[in-house]
């Protein structure tokens, strides 16, 4: 496979271990709930390998980034019609999250973020 120079494959890998650790997903869940092999996943994240279109895709879909965010390290706003209906949902979302999670105490919010982060690399953004 030609390595394209214009893409920064340690720089990817960096951002993958990251959303990864964030998640608190190990290198093998992570390589388990996209179908890969723990192996080409490090090999990613060291920036070893480039990958093929359909792993970054379910790459982004597992951690639930954006492929602008994991290419180039920041989120392309393209549409601001769009990103304003869906700032405005997200709002509405929030607040009443906002408003449930302060009817909880320290121990169940701790649980409340583990169980978010062990649930969301499973949600199919499709």
């Amino acid at each position: 496979m030609a390595v394209n120079k214009e893409i920064d494959t340690v720089a990817i890998g960096r951002r993958i271990r990251e959303e990864r650790k964030k998640l608190n997903l190990s290198r093998e869940e992570l390589a388990e709930i996209v179908g890969l092999s723990d192996y080409y996943v490090g090999q990613l994240e060291r920036g070893e390998r480039q990958m093929s279109l359909p792993v970054l895709v379910k790459i982004v879909n597992c951690l639930h980034v954006s492929l602008d965010y994991l290419i180039f390290g920041k989120t392309l706003k393209a549409y601001p019609a769009v990103n304003e209906n869906h700032d405005d949902y997200m709002n509405v979302n929030m607040e009443e999250l906002s408003d449930l999670l302060k009817k909880c105490s320290p121990p169940e919010l701790t649980l409340i973020k583990r169980l978010i982060k062990a649930v969301l690399p499973y949600i199919d953004t499709e």
